[in-house]
């Protein structure tokens, strides 16, 4: 498909952050977006800004009882898509690993690595079965270094990293994943961390400018490659 023609695009944790302005600028690029994210309130919000051809899900990504019906409706409905953005991510709080809660650590690999590959086993087999499309999971500065106080984040997005490049060795010609580090970006999830010196930092909105046309110029040369949002 060419770069400028109209693209069905999955976006996972639509709601907030990065993705919410993923989904607002494709959308404003002509694009058919699919979102889901765990916030009804922030779901049927999006439902009601942008009817249509749009269409937004009540999901948590980790739990695959509820990826599994949502993937199933949308590809019998919209078909395989044509960029799939594994965007949804939770950190923890600031501490040492040795006192962050067994549950909090587990919530977070649930969401941020099963979840990526809950949503890739329900989605991919179709896109592979048309030998197209474009697997995007958002990963992370700290998936290539680490830094204190953030093992578990750093720990889930090193697997990220690690789990995509082996999922481009098995993607037939013609498809690609991607690892992809959006940057440092003003978020809520930035704060946590920061504090206030995220403010020094671009907002989702000003990052989306070049983070959108980025995303839709990654192509099947690309499968494999590690690859960062331009600053």
């Amino acid at each position: 498909m060419a770069r400028n023609q109209p693209k069905t695009i999955v976006v996972t944790g639509a709601t907030r952050g990065l993705g919410l302005a993923l989904v607002e600028k494709f959308i404003e690029l002509g694009h058919t977006v699919l979102g889901c994210g765990r916030s009804r309130e922030f779901v049927e919000s999006l439902r009601h800004k942008y009817q249509g051809a749009h269409d937004f899900g009540l999901v948590d990504v980790a739990r695959e009882s509820q990826v599994e019906p949502w993937a199933a409706r949308l590809l019998s409905s919209r078909g395989a898509p044509d960029i799939l953005i594994n965007n949804a991510a939770i950190i923890n709080k600031n501490t040492p690993l040795w006192q962050v809660p067994a549950e909090e650590f587990d919530l977070l690999v649930d969401i941020n690595i099963k979840g990526v590959a809950n949503v890739i086993r329900h989605f991919v087999p179709a896109m592979v079965a048309r030998k197209a499309g474009i697997i995007v999971n958002f990963s992370s500065g700290w998936g290539r270094s680490v830094a204190k106080e953030v093992a578990p984040y750093c720990a889930s997005k090193w697997a990220i990293e690690g789990m995509t490049q082996a999922l481009a060795l098995e993607l037939p010609r013609g498809m690609a994943a991607v690892p992809l580090d959006p940057g440092v970006v003003d978020t809520d999830m930035l704060r946590s961390c920061f504090g206030g010196t995220a403010a020094r930092y671009p907002t989702p909105k000003a990052w989306v400018e070049k983070a959108a046309p980025f995303i839709l110029a990654i192509n099947s040369r690309d499968n494999g490659k590690s690859m960062s949002v331009p600053g």
